[in-house]
């Protein structure tokens, strides 16, 4: 499989949680280095694919202003975790493949759809997930569209967990050993203060 990103990817950042260890504020809009988080995966992923989409649930107008499709989750499923947010943009999507991002990881390398996609064309697998830290980083995935059914029939049945479900289709490891950066993400406000710092 031969596939350019650039034609072939529609990327999406995932900012549909309610960061309930945030106080409820909505994470994309939380600023780093005087911008939102959102502002800086629009800025890093948009050159890569041929789409850029924002999955969130609330705040529609405000993520309109940076300039990408806003999307959010089906309402039966609204607030049930990544999956969902998932499952949004595997069914808007207008290429055969979606990458994955959440919001408030502002560290995504500028080869990083070329990366995952290396790695799916490595193991000739369906999908590939990053692999960082020891562990499987499993909101950052590679995943074909015609993924959706068997997804919304997994979250239908009342299942959850992205790691469980990606583990069921055998993901390709799309290593960033030497990106640890990458997936220091933000859950408390401690840990917004931790990035700050290591951004300046």
């Amino acid at each position: 499989m031969v596939l350019n990103p650039r034609t072939g990817v529609t990327g999406v950042l995932l900012a549909g949680g309610r960061a309930e260890r945030m106080g409820g504020r909505d994470k994309g809009l939380l600023p780093l280095a005087g911008e939102p988080l959102i502002a800086h995966g629009v800025r890093r992923l948009r050159p890569q694919v041929a789409e850029l989409l924002i999955s969130a649930n609330r705040n529609h107008d405000v993520y309109r202003t940076h300039g990408c499709r806003v999307i959010g989750d089906d309402p039966s499923l609204r607030f049930r975790g990544p999956l969902a947010g998932v499952l949004a943009a595997l069914r808007a999507a207008e290429t055969p493949y979606v990458l994955t991002a959440p919001c408030d990881s502002p560290w995504l390398p500028a080869d990083y759809a070329q990366r995952m996609l290396a790695a799916l064309e490595r193991e000739q697998t369906t999908i590939s997930v990053a692999y960082g830290e020891g562990c499987w980083q499993p909101v950052f995935a590679l995943l074909p569209v015609t993924l959706r059914d068997d997804l919304a029939a997994w979250l239908a049945v009342g299942e959850g967990g992205v790691g469980r479900w990606l583990r069921r289709h055998r993901p390709a490891r799309a290593e960033f050993a030497d990106r640890p950066m990458l997936f220091r993400n933000v859950n408390t406000p401690e840990e917004l203060a931790l990035l700050e710092a290591a951004w300046r």
